[in-house]
């Protein structure tokens, strides 16, 4: 096998590629790859890791001895599968490994949120509360999250590690149902069309991936379904939700409050509606939910058993 990895930047200097060194027998590393590099730094090697840099059917086309492209990453969306499959190359990815990341991300959005956390923080140390006629503060209302409802979309790995730590709150789980979907019952809980859910949901939190169908699955018509009191949370995927019109639910308190790990460009090089400064009681990280430590190096051990998958498989 003879391997390049063209974005290692993505993984973080912090994790140890030694089990990528070992299946591949020594891997060529460039920590970053512009658009123009790719076709160059691809001649020559039959299996390419790659995380955001884009391939398509150009490099395809002028790297005959491509075989395998191993994405370091759950989403494929940087990869032209169809020309992929045409040219015979073999696409892995990752999957199953930011669980209790992503879960304990997704819980702090929705921590910080019901207990206004940043708010509160903000007048104890801006000198709100020095001037206060009694000893505490009370301008922000605060959600119990016992006994309220969680919707989760999405019920994957990701979505099911999220429902067991809401649980642990008191919260009760239904589930709602993504874009092709039927109602039924997953694991004891109930999954309900997805207009439903946003009218009982007290917090709905979003764990698809993003595809055409569920592109804008969240627009106007659905944030005017959630209660105004309710809190939405993404930490999958900017493009499930209708941005623009996110930003005005919140300015009009149609809803309470969001929390969001994702954008639909990023980085956010040409704005975003939820970057303007009026809106309210928004929390936005840059796509970090996934970065744990243990994540990113469960990343590459999950990585050498898909070549390591590769390499013992007839033919090669």
């Amino acid at each position: 096998m003879k391997a390049v990895f063209l974005d290692t930047v993505t993984l973080g200097n912090d994790v140890d590629l030694g089990p990528l060194q070992a299946v591949t027998g020594g891997l060529t590393c460039h920590e970053r790859t512009t658009p123009e590099q790719v076709t160059e730094r691809l001649q020559d090697f039959d299996t390419v890791l790659v995380n955001k840099v884009v391939l398509g059917r150009e490099h395809f086309e002028a790297c005959p001895e491509l075989r395998t492209i191993a994405v370091v990453a759950t989403g494929l969306n940087n990869i032209d599968l169809a020309a992929a499959q045409a040219f015979g190359i073999k696409v892995m990815n990752v999957t199953n490994y930011g669980r209790s990341t992503v879960a304990q991300h997704t819980m702090a959005l929705i921590l910080a949120l019901a207990t206004r956390l940043l708010d509160y923080n903000r007048d104890a140390r801006n000198g709100t509360w020095a001037k206060s006629d009694m000893f505490c503060l009370m301008d922000y209302p605060i959600m119990e999250l016992e006994g309220k409802t969680l919707g989760i979309v999405g019920y994957g790995d990701l979505g099911q590690g999220v429902a067991e730590r809401a649980r642990a709150f008191g919260m009760k789980i239904v589930l709602g149902c993504r874009p092709g979907q039927a109602p039924g019952e997953v694991d004891g809980y109930r999954r309900v069309p997805l207009d439903e859910l946003l009218a009982q949901a007290d917090v709905v939190s979003l764990h698809c991936l993003l595809t055409d169908d569920t592109r804008h699955m969240i627009g106007p018509r659905e944030l005017g379904l959630m209660k105004s009191t309710a809190l939405l949370i993404n930490t999958s995927r900017g493009g499930l939700v209708d941005e623009g019109a996110l930003a005005e639910a919140l300015r009009n308190g149609d809803i309470a409050g969001a929390g969001f790990d994702v954008l639909t460009e990023e980085p956010p090089r040409h704005g975003n509606p939820l970057l303007a400064g009026d809106v309210p009681n928004l929390i936005l990280t840059p796509h970090s939910a996934w970065a744990s430590r243990e994540a990113r190096q469960r990343i590459v051990g999950i990585t050498a058993d898909n070549l390591a998958s590769v390499a013992v498989a007839p033919g090669n």
